[in-house]
């Protein structure tokens, strides 16, 4: 279980981590090695397990890493405290977020001193803006999806020099930070490893580090199949917008990818599989039967592609990247 928050660690080697803000540069394993000591205990080392009962039902080896159990709910507080835990930033940090994103800034931030202000898409659950709220944020409810949402963030923050904008897809530290995911799930092994994708940070981040230490892994990214910009974008090598993303699994519903989060992703990620709504039902309902578990849909794609796709590898490992929210539920009996 994560522990009580670390020391600051010395700031000469904060000052060669973050000697300047370089959202677009390449993953540094350095950097990811560097943050799987650094990042507040709370949001690392989560528990990682293989159900005998799971594992039966998806006939192979399933390891599940819980993210769900930190402050914030999700793996989001491990890039948000690496971008943000030990920089002198001043200004006030601006994102968009369905959620846990957003979440995971906000706490970092206040523990920081900054303020925070949050653009949620219509539709977002009213159990996140009050919890957003909670954590002293500015909330602005604005868009269709979280692309629009974005946009506004980017339009808001233009011209103020009080206001530093945070995107997940374009900030290196950020999927670094997520990167230490990969540090904690190396050992294992894995034939496989299945991965949200969203913003793509995650996916880029693992995969940045076990392509390196644990080579013979795949890795395999999942999206929504009703979101399936991120894996067109993938397969094509540069960003491919669609006109809608449509599924239940919010955090995923991305429909105009960053350059940066391609490229990364482009020399990591082994393929990229889309899973349909019922899948991601049937995993959510499995993981609640077998584990006791509630976790967002998002974080059910990893066991959807496995139900739908039957990837390659007798050892498997997934990440339950976030709980449920409570509009997010199983939608079957």
């Amino acid at each position: 279980m994560p522990g009580q928050q670390a020391e600051s660690p010395p700031r000469d080697e904060f000052a060669a981590l973050y000697h300047a803000h370089m959202p677009n540069a390449a993953l540094s394993l350095d950097r990811i090695e560097a943050a799987s000591r650094l990042i507040d205990p709370v949001f690392r080392d989560t528990p990682h397990l293989a159900d005998e009962s799971l594992s039966r039902s998806l006939g192979r080896e399933v390891f599940v890493k819980i993210e769900t159990l930190t402050p914030v709910r999700s793996f989001k507080g491990r890039g948000a405290d690496f971008l943000l835990g030990h920089t002198k930033e001043t200004r006030t940090v601006v994102c968009a977020s369905t959620g846990n994103f957003g979440r995971a800034l906000a706490q970092v931030a206040r523990r920081r001193g900054l303020g925070a202000c949050v653009f949620a898409p219509v539709g977002t659950a009213p159990a996140e803006i009050s919890r957003l709220r909670g954590l002293g944020v500015r909330v602005v409810v604005e868009g269709r999806d979280i692309d629009d949402a974005r946009h506004a963030a980017s339009v808001y923050t233009r011209g103020r020099g009080d206001l530093v904008l945070i995107e997940e897809g374009r900030e290196a530290r950020i999927a670094e930070g997520a990167g230490t995911i990969g540090v904690e799930l190396a050992p294992l092994r894995p034939d496989t490893v299945l991965l949200p994708v969203g913003s793509g940070a995650l996916a880029a981040g693992v995969g940045r580090w076990l392509k390196a230490r644990s080579p013979r892994t795949r890795v395999i990214g999942v999206c929504a199949a009703g979101a399936p910009a991120m894996a067109h974008s993938w397969r094509a090598g540069s960003p491919m917008a669609t006109a809608h993303a449509r599924t239940f699994a919010t955090s995923l519903a991305v429909r105009s990818p960053t350059p940066e989060a391609v490229e990364w992703m482009r020399d990591v990620v082994d393929d990229v599989l889309l899973v349909e709504e019922k899948a991601i039902d049937d995993a959510l309902r499995l993981l609640r039967d077998t584990l006791g578990l509630l976790v967002e849909p998002a974080a059910a794609v990893g066991i959807a592609a496995v139900l739908a796709h039957d990837p390659p590898g007798a050892r498997t490992a997934t990440v339950l990247t976030g709980g449920r929210s409570p509009v997010e539920a199983v939608r079957a009996p």
